[in-house]
């Protein structure tokens, strides 16, 4: 059999040594001829060898020029098939740090340190949007960013592009976890004094029945989807059906300034879409508001769009979730109250009903959520009067010891 590896003479008289050998074939069937020349016929043979069993074994890794940013689109166009628009907008957003600081790096090269230093950057310096640029994000928004990140590189290693995931093993630093529970840990809602001080403050206000919906764990985009004729019953003690949302949808194929869209769609989970009844003061609430609305469209005139939301302005036009936020911070402003997220609302509703004896099975459901575990893992917070509780129940176990 003759040597694969010929010797071949430069014009400048350098010896090279190169071969040319079949690898793995094209996706379509077609032959893969590899080519390569070295200075030594030893490093040559070492090299042949290597292409010779990876081609065999399957695990042989074709060159290629494929940077983050192409695989990011790769992957992009297979995770969005068949999503809903909200979806995809959201996978887009979470893949946007990598595109910024590791976009124009080749897949075949990246490292993990390359990804630590990524995860690190996002910590400190890679808010672009949403907040101040140049901050860090949160470390939720890092782990999702690196998460999607993950999958992008296990298509690349699936598609035989790179011969490991160099993200599978990379996490968030403890020290970054640790001021994160620090935060989360001054982050609390509302307790049952701070809410009820809030609805005595509002009483009055055109916005009272909106600020209830918030106050019964519903979510924003489900209080701002919530329409009159279709979702809300004020005969008998009354019903209300969440299931509608209008979410903002940030669409960069849009011209800057304009980019967030309103999306209407259904829940993201079977459970999210039920059927509520209505506590008696936000009946009453609901209907002061809806004469009041009436009110309003005889004095608009033809202005009043009519769009047949609950959650509209004095000419009918429907809110977005970033307008119903800025709303109900300015009456946390008026009620002298602390300012939270309308999610911190949600969870001191769900908070105060597990801690008053409401059955888990109810809170969840009430909820919408289909994971009990994950409702009182995230939702539910222990506050001092339900604490109180376990400490007279304890006084009875000791004094009984006693």
């Amino acid at each position: 059999m003759s040597d694969p590896i010929s010797k071949i003479t430069l014009k400048d008289g350098t010896t090279r040594y190169r071969f040319v050998t079949d690898g793995p074939r094209r996706p379509d069937g077609r032959r893969r001829q590899i080519r390569k020349t070295f200075d030594t016929k030893k490093e040559a043979r070492d090299e042949l060898a290597r292409i010779r069993h990876q081609s065999t074994t399957g695990t042989y890794i074709v060159p290629t020029k494929l940077t983050v940013d192409e695989l990011l689109d790769l992957w992009l166009k297979s995770a969005t098939r068949g999503v809903e628009e909200a979806t995809a907008s959201n996978y887009d957003n979470a893949i946007r740090p990598a595109r910024l600081f590791l976009g124009d790096k080749r897949v075949q090269l990246l490292t993990e340190e390359n990804i630590e230093e990524f995860v690190d950057w996002m910590l400190t310096r890679g808010r672009q949007r949403g907040g101040k640029p140049g901050t860090g994000l949160s470390v939720r928004s890092v782990r999702l960013t690196l998460g999607r990140l993950r999958s992008a590189l296990t298509l690349a290693v699936r598609r035989g592009w790179v011969s490991r995931n160099v993200a599978e093993h990379v996490r968030v630093s403890r020290d970054a976890l640790r001021k994160a529970a620090q935060h989360d840990a001054q982050r609390r809602p509302w307790d049952e004094a701070e809410v009820k001080a809030f609805i005595e403050a509002i009483k009055e206000d055109r916005l009272f029945g909106v600020m209830l919906l918030t106050l019964i764990a519903e979510r924003p985009a489900e209080v701002c989807g919530t329409r009159w004729e279709e979702d809300v019953d004020l005969s008998g003690e009354g019903t209300i059906a969440v299931g509608n949302t209008r979410t903002i949808v940030y669409d960069r194929r849009l011209p800057k300034g304009s980019r967030n869209k309103v999306v209407e769609k259904d829940p993201k989970t079977r459970n999210g879409k039920r059927l509520l009844p209505l506590p008696e003061p936000l009946q009453k609430a609901l209907l002061a508001l809806r004469a009041r609305q009436a009110q309003e469209q005889l004095a608009a005139g033809p202005a009043y769009e009519g769009s047949g939301y609950v959650v509209v302005d004095e000419l009918g036009r429907p809110f977005k979730t970033d307008k119903l936020r800025r709303e109900a911070h300015r009456l946390m402003a008026h009620a002298g109250v602390r300012k939270v997220r309308l999610y911190d609302a949600r969870h001191a509703c769900l908070s105060w009903m597990a801690n008053n004896g409401v059955p888990d099975t109810v809170v969840s459901a009430w909820a919408g959520h289909s994971d009990l575990s994950f409702t009182k893992r995230v939702y539910v917070h222990p506050d001092p009067r339900s604490l109180k509780a376990g400490s007279d129940k304890l006084s009875e176990l000791l004094s009984s010891a006693a």
